[in-house]
């Protein structure tokens, strides 16, 4: 059985077959079109090869079934009965039997639009077969190439940040045609490519719900509907493929033509999104809704906890590299290359609670800042280290941070005498949370403007602005180590 993953043998243009210098067919009726394809050479000297044809044959032969003295009559029901039997093209032999191609062959070819090729005495119908084979062979290739760069670039387009829009551009660019992700409700969620036109626009939003799962609990049993469709609307090939997440996605494809990889490309497009808008499950569902209840009617986070699935947990800030806010899918991206799907998107920034025991490793287009483990007592404090980490990150511009797991001088300190001596020593600036953040991230990178500013996204000024201030209120020496530290002690305990 051949390999579903694997695109079938491509045809062969028969304009390609006619540019092998080697073989030196020429064609002498027929209509030259270059949409004239070759599936297979064959060669027969029955007067009536139709039993003995599949369709799309390179029909070869010599001669030898004409009878002496045949008409015009003899040669039109030949050739009327291989274009009847689907045969692409008939190649006719000048040796050993004739000299020259029958003009009424010619005639009866040219009356039929049946593709004449003259095959000179030097070339055996076996090179023509070869040669045929070896096309065959070059284009399965070339297709094979193509269709696994297009799996890479999938691949790859759903590493980022923003994975849908990304898979649904490359999908667009590698079949040459618009691509198109549908809701659940029926209405284009995302797309890519240019617009097909209104008719079919139209045929393939209705092909979509062809396979669009439905029924009481959002499925038919899966032999209700098809998990793929096609169509041609306005010269347009369409397909659908129902994406397999339970969830009601349908992605559409339409193209000006049809390859023999297009398929399997579209398949692979179809998986990742599948992966990309379907849950992503640390525990059962029904626990987390008990868990959201919970919380909502009071109950404290280490109770709940172990509804989660862990008693330790670490927060992982993350910001998507450039300027593009992340959107809810680019976030549960996120969450599932961590492994989590408790997901909460801030702004421009996705904060992910992941278990303790999953290690967490650098995501493309992210930039991460990892908390130390912290029981559920501890999750704003760990919040509060992801943030730290993660604007350290982006100013030394290092895809991931993580905040360190050993044992701080404040540690050595009563937590209670700690927290008033740092109130009493930030209450200056207590009132400006601008200072206070500015003040803790230019500390924590070492007196450095640029990055300070890079990781506050303001200008390098009024950092310099905000820090004299700080100096100002604080009426203290910021250029003093001990002073540093100091206030460093004391930002660590807000």
């Amino acid at each position: 059985m051949p390999d579903p993953t694997v695109p079938p043998t491509p045809p062969v243009a028969l304009d390609a077959l006619l540019a092998r210098a080697d073989l030196g067919l020429r064609r002498i009726a027929g209509p030259a079109d270059p949409a004239v394809v070759v599936h297979w050479a064959h060669t027969s000297e029955m007067a009536d090869p139709y039993p003995y044809l599949l369709g799309g044959e390179l029909l070869l032969s010599a001669g030898v079934h004409i009878p002496d003295g045949a008409g015009a009559g003899y040669f039109d029901a030949y050739v009327s009965r291989i274009v009847a039997a689907g045969g692409a093209a008939l190649g006719f032999g000048v040796a050993p039997v004739h000299d020259t191609v029958p003009g009424a062959l010619v005639e009866a070819c040219e009356m039929h639009g049946l593709p004449l090729l003259e095959v000179p005495p030097r070339t055996t119908f076996s090179a023509v077969a070869r040669a045929l084979w070896q096309l065959m062979a070059q284009a399965r290739t070339a297709e094979l190439r193509r269709v696994t760069e297009a799996q890479q670039s999938l691949a790859t387009a759903a590493a980022r940040p923003d994975p849908v829009p990304a898979v649904l551009q490359q999908l667009a660019r590698r079949l040459g045609g618009r691509a198109v992700l549908y809701g659940p409700e029926g209405t284009p969620v995302a797309g890519a490519g240019p617009d097909p036109g209104a008719e079919a626009r139209t045929a393939l939003a209705k092909l979509a719900e062809v396979v669009r799962p439905s029924g009481p609990s959002g499925q038919e049993p899966s032999d209700a509907r098809p998990s793929s469709a096609s169509d041609t609307v306005a010269g347009v090939r369409l397909v659908a493929h129902a994406l397999g997440n339970g969830e009601g996605f349908v992605l559409g494809a339409a193209a000006p033509q049809r390859d023999a990889g297009d398929h399997t490309i579209a398949s692979v497009a179809a998986v990742l999104l599948s992966l990309l808008t379907g849950e992503r499950h640390g525990g059962s569902g029904a626990d987390r809704s008990s868990a959201l209840v919970r919380l909502l009617l009071g109950a404290a986070p280490a109770e709940v906890a172990p509804l989660l699935g862990g008693d330790r947990w670490r927060v992982v800030r993350g910001r998507p590299d450039g300027r593009a806010a992340p959107d809810p899918v680019a976030a549960s991206a996120l969450g599932a290359a961590l492994g989590s799907s408790l997901v909460d998107v801030t702004g421009e920034v996705v904060r992910v609670l992941v278990p303790d025991g999953r290690t967490v490793e650098r995501v493309p287009g992210w930039t991460l800042g990892v908390s130390a483990a912290a029981a559920p007592r501890d999750w704003p404090a760990a919040d509060a280290q992801a943030s730290r980490a993660l604007a350290r990150a982006r100013a030394t511009r290092t895809p991931l941070l993580r905040h360190g797991d050993r044992p701080a001088l404040t540690d050595l300190v009563p937590p209670h005498d700690a927290d008033a001596h740092a109130r009493a020593l930030l209450a200056p600036i207590e009132r400006s949370p601008a200072l206070v953040d500015t003040l803790r991230t230019w500390l924590s990178l070492h007196g450095s403007w640029d990055r300070t500013a890079v990781a506050l996204d303001v200008h390098r000024n009024t950092v310099r602005q905000r820090i004299a201030r700080c100096a100002a209120l604080l009426d203290t020496d910021l250029d003093d180590p001990d002073v540093r530290m100091e206030l460093w002690f004391a930002l660590r305990r807000t």
